[in-house]
């Protein structure tokens, strides 16, 4: 599951624009290793929780559809997260919990974590925070975060930089020299939000002023 930089020209050329979360479109960097390594072996010798955390478009969506399409499962989002699920949970193994976060129902949640105890089922929880650090009301659910093994994905190191650059510059049929790709590792922040709207900022940059990228363009679309 996933590929690294010695596989990244190779894996280009095969990239669609889609959202089916393939394992072989996921790469792997010093950011994201640790979290994909827990992947790859949890639940065994783990315990039942696992919290995911990072910063928007990290990859967290990525990693736990790879994991549910693995392990089979259900993938629920916090924020829609109702009683009507805990009857789908019943007869699931492993469940996936996206987005968690301080605006949602406190008692249904920690119903949600009793049922995963209780049953010795799995959950993965994903949330822009450690779950430790989120500020829940009530005390019982608080006390239930420290149960979880916690992993965050880092911020992009230059290696995962250049990979989402090139990957999705690819899904847009757009090619660029690496040293216009080198350019843009130096100067632009280290967010994955950052990144993925520079690269939709310059894309509709080039269409506009219909041009291809250059190093006038890419120091435009930086300033703005």
């Amino acid at each position: 599951m996933g590929f690294k930089m010695k596989d990244l020209d190779q894996q280009i050329l095969k990239f669609e624009y889609d959202k089916n979360f393939k394992n072989e479109d996921f790469y792997i960097s010093k950011s994201n290793q640790a979290v994909f390594d827990i992947l790859e072996r949890w639940p065994k010798g783990e315990k039942n929780f696992l919290n995911i955390s990072g910063e928007k478009f990290s990859g967290k969506t990525h990693l736990v559809s790879i994991f549910i399409k693995k392990f089979k499962g259900i993938k629920l989002e916090a924020n829609s997260f109702s009683e009507i699920y805990l009857k789908d949970i019943k007869i699931h193994q492993n469940i996936v919990l996206e987005n968690l976060n301080e605006d949602i129902n406190e008692k249904l949640i920690y119903t949600l974590f009793n049922i995963i105890e209780q049953e010795n089922k799995y959950l993965i929880v994903t949330s822009l925070k450690p779950i430790v650090n989120l500020n829940f009301q009530l005390t019982d659910l608080k006390s239930r975060t420290k149960n979880f093994l916690l992993q965050n994905i880092d911020k992009p190191d230059d290696e995962l930089i250049y990979a989402l650059i090139l990957k999705n510059l690819s899904d847009r049929q757009i090619s660029l020299d690496k040293k216009l790709i080198d350019y843009i590792i130096k100067r632009i922040d280290r967010s994955y939000g950052k990144i993925f709207d520079f690269i939709y900022k310059i894309d509709q940059m080039s269409l506009k002023k219909k041009k291809s990228i250059n190093f006038e363009l890419i120091r435009n679309t930086l300033e703005e």
